[in-house]
């Protein structure tokens, strides 16, 4: 079993956050979609996407997973397959930031 943190109603969870600068919100949410069984298939159990006030071209991704060792192979499969072709992600400005958060208080 991974490295996994007890969430505070008694789950593993880890959250991979997302930072991507786009050039259009549209075509990324498509793009995004279209790798929803993908993120089923990686454990994903629940996600959020969120948009800065102060910043059209850019876009926050939370994913939720049991254990820290999902949230990493997931950010290892984003950025070796998706992110590192632009088919795949077509409204990437940039280079996306990524870190893996854990639950610190209930």
């Amino acid at each position: 079993m991974g490295t996994s943190t007890l969430h505070p109603y008694g789950h593993a969870m880890a959250t991979l956050l997302i930072e991507h600068p786009i050039t259009d919100f549209d075509t990324w949410a498509a793009a995004f979609r279209s790798f929803g069984t993908a993120r089923r298939n990686a454990g994903v159990c629940a996600h959020r996407v969120s948009r800065p006030v102060d910043d059209d071209h850019g876009v926050v991704v939370e994913l939720d997973f049991d254990t820290v060792d999902a949230a990493e192979a997931f950010r290892h499969f984003l950025h070796t397959v998706v992110w590192n072709n632009p088919d795949n992600a077509p409204a990437l400005a940039g280079t996306p930031r990524t870190r893996i958060l854990r639950p610190a208080l209930a």
